[in-house]
């Protein structure tokens, strides 16, 4: 093989990056039969009325597509303060009344990360779409049988971060697709902050900073490079008990440093850090920032992103004609980080079909879980699932 030769990421997939694991799940038939709507709007139920809830609820209000129908949370006065706020006419402590309350068609789950799974089957169940925000489950096989009972059901089903949509994402894709990094040979990926103090299930087994933080930048990661093939990963409990508003002191028991490595076959490999242990000036605040928190580099350029992925400025860009950093991507767009039930809900409304797929999420769900693996056995583990790549 020529290795001087600059590759591209429709070559890195032939490569082996992913046909070589087997499709564990195939992709999602978009013409298979899916249980539709009513014509017009989508009509939306939300679940989990907390912090994450506010932007969210925002979005989906200014949709011209969507009709907010219910919200739902265990804390009732929650659930009926974000009804008023956004004038939606039904609210429930529980999820069982709220399915077989109000009709809406797609479920909107925003509760604690170590609900996702369950709340999830319980929609999917009921025959309604769900978005959830990340992880979708809790285990690649978890999420496969989630994922199968919404094709049993006729329905569909995603889930956070949609990263890949941004277009500065989109800008890194066709940079690599041009290979203008020349031989791709690594890339690296840091999100941290102090760690949240309202609520204890960030610290608590199903927790940790892989799935609240780092779940951005695997998905950013094997979204421009590729699937995994493999990942070796430590992890770390650096402050063993933290203070919780209302909760006072609790015991750590999920991860709260980690750093995973990715094999995504080809030579190519890439390091992702998160924690909740990381001071930085602006905490991780979306406007207030603008250090490189993504870096690809090859034998012909080096590329990085100006801004974390879940809300990103611009993308700095160095090849071997322009050895100085120049600036693209930098206008501004309506990516958001909570944009993502909006989207579902214009994709079956208008069958447009968004970048992110559940695939996407159940390999890095799958990536995340193997890094905990990593951690307890010392070893190297091999990764089953794969998704459609290259995404763009």
């Amino acid at each position: 093989m020529d290795t001087t030769k600059p590759i591209d990421r429709r070559s890195l997939l032939r490569g082996g990056a992913a046909v070589g694991a087997a499709m564990t799940f195939g992709p999602w038939d978009a013409s298979a039969d899916v249980a539709q709507p009513a014509a017009g709007t989508i009509k939306v139920g939300v679940i989990g009325c907390g912090s994450v809830s506010r932007p969210y609820l925002s979005h989906l209000a200014r949709c011209p597509l969507v009709e907010l129908v219910s919200v739902c949370d265990i804390l009732p006065d929650r659930a009926r303060q974000a009804a008023d706020r956004h004038k939606i006419p039904h609210h429930y402590p529980h999820i069982d009344p709220m399915l077989a309350g109000a009709s809406f068609d797609l479920f909107v789950n925003l509760t604690d990360m170590q609900e996702h799974e369950r709340l999830n089957e319980l929609a999917l169940e009921a025959g309604r779409h769900v978005w959830s925000e990340k992880p979708i489950a809790n285990s690649l096989d978890a999420g496969q049988r989630l994922l199968e009972l919404a094709r049993k059901k006729g329905v569909r089903l995603w889930g956070a971060p949609t990263v890949v949509q941004s277009p500065q994402f989109a800008f890194m894709a066709k940079t690599l697709g041009e290979g203008k990094l020349g031989r791709l040979a690594a890339a690296h990926a840091s999100y941290g902050h102090l760690g949240p103090n309202w609520a204890s299930f960030f610290y608590t087994e199903g927790g940790g900073s892989l799935p609240d933080l780092g779940v951005y930048s695997l998905t950013t990661l094997t979204g421009l490079l590729g699937p995994a093939q493999s990942v070796v990963a430590m992890t770390s409990v650096v402050t063993p008990t933290r203070q919780i508003t209302g909760r006072g002191e609790i015991t750590v028991t999920a991860e709260d440093n980690a750093m995973i490595l990715l094999d995504h076959g080809n030579g190519v490999l890439s390091h992702v850090q998160s924690g909740f242990n990381y001071f930085t000036p602006h905490e991780h605040s979306s406007t207030q920032q603008d250090h490189h928190t993504i870096s690809l580099t090859g034998t012909g350029g080096s590329m990085s992103l100006a801004g974390y992925d879940w809300a990103p400025h611009a993308v700095d860009l160095a090849t071997r004609e322009h050895h100085r950093f120049q600036r693209h991507a930098d206008a501004r767009s309506d990516y958001v980080w909570e944009n993502g039930a909006s989207l579902v809900a214009e994709c079956l409304a208008t069958g447009r079909e968004p970048l992110f797929t559940p695939e996407h999420a159940l390999h890095v769900v799958e990536i995340m879980t193997a890094a905990n693996e990593s951690q307890k056995t010392g070893q190297r583990i091999p990764i089953r699932s794969t998704f459609p790549w290259p995404v763009l």
